[in-house]
């Protein structure tokens, strides 16, 4: 009976194994190819919004089904929640890719079709909800990070310095504050700084070497301590690039010495490596569940 049960979490997992290689996996001959197709399906429906937010006579209507438009909106839909069921019958534990994050971004970037088929009245009545139902398909946009296995290590390192960037933040913010208080103090009303919160608006601004133009000090004093401000601002803005890009490094590094051929005990090989680049052993593609 034991053996039976398990044979059959063998098939099972099995199942799910060659579905995700089939379709997503893009370490396999076919779910590279799969990739291509579901990029540009993904890339073509975040056009189709764009295009569709251009033309007056849709953007201020509600879709029917005469609009060429809302027919292909329908069809790049089914094909995203076909998707969605595949990925789900294609995990172990379906609530594991239904509470992730593109898990959430696929929901999402599908229910704009089905409430506006649900409920057209609500639609009817308030265009601004119509408005952020079309706006929340552009989130279709982050689909492609599924097909894109460097976005992982973006995330991962972005994770790794997360203390590091909330210092530096922090600080940044107890500066804006600073000198926007400042600034409020020296420049007043009569000169734009009409508040504490614009104040430090145009410190951001400031800070970030922008420029707006739309609040400027007109004191000796205040374009002093603008001055000062930029000039800060250029000091300190390169630090969170300089951060993450060095834990991105180290972390390729760590990957290239752990990706290592059973053939030869050699390391050093790139992460998506078919082949060891010393005795050209072939590495065997398995699916990373954790």
């Amino acid at each position: 009976m034991t053996t039976n049960n398990h044979m059959k979490n063998n098939q099972t997992s099995n199942w799910h194994q060659n579905l995700y290689s089939f379709l997503f996996d893009i370490h396999t001959k076919h779910g590279k190819r799969a990739e291509w197709v579901w990029m540009s399906i993904s890339i073509a429906s975040v056009a189709l919004i764009f295009l569709e937010s251009a033309d007056p006579e849709v953007n201020n209507n509600i879709p029917t089904g005469k609009n060429v438009y809302f027919i292909l909106e329908v069809l790049f839909t089914a094909i995203f929640t076909l998707e969605y069921i595949l990925r789900l019958l294609s995990e172990k534990r379906m609530s594991t890719y239904v509470f992730s994050f593109l898990g959430v971004v696929d929901v999402v970037t599908t229910l704009p079709l089905y409430i506006l088929l649900l409920y057209p009245d609500i639609a009817c009545e308030y265009f601004t909800l119509l408005r952020m139902l079309r706006v929340m398909r552009i989130l279709r946009v982050f689909k492609i990070m599924h097909y894109m296995g460097s976005v992982n290590l973006l995330w991962e390192s972005i994770y790794g310095i997360r203390k590091k960037l909330l210092i530096f933040f922090t600080f940044v913010f107890i500066q804006l504050c600073l000198f926007g208080g400042i600034m409020y103090v020296i420049e007043g009303p009569e000169n734009g700084f009409t508040s504490l919160p614009v104040a430090v608006y145009w410190g951001v601004v400031t800070m970030t070497t922008v420029g707006y133009g739309d609040i400027t000090p007109h004191t000796a004093l205040g374009r002093c301590l603008a001055s000062i401000l930029i000039l800060i601002g250029y000091s300190i803005i390169a630090i969170p690039t300089g951060v993450l890009t060095a834990h991105m490094t180290d972390l390729l590094q760590r990957r290239r010495h752990t990706h290592r051929c059973s053939n030869c005990n050699k390391t050093g090989h790139d992460e998506d490596a078919a082949f060891c680049k010393v005795c050209g052993h072939p590495f065997s593609v398995s699916r990373n569940d954790g």
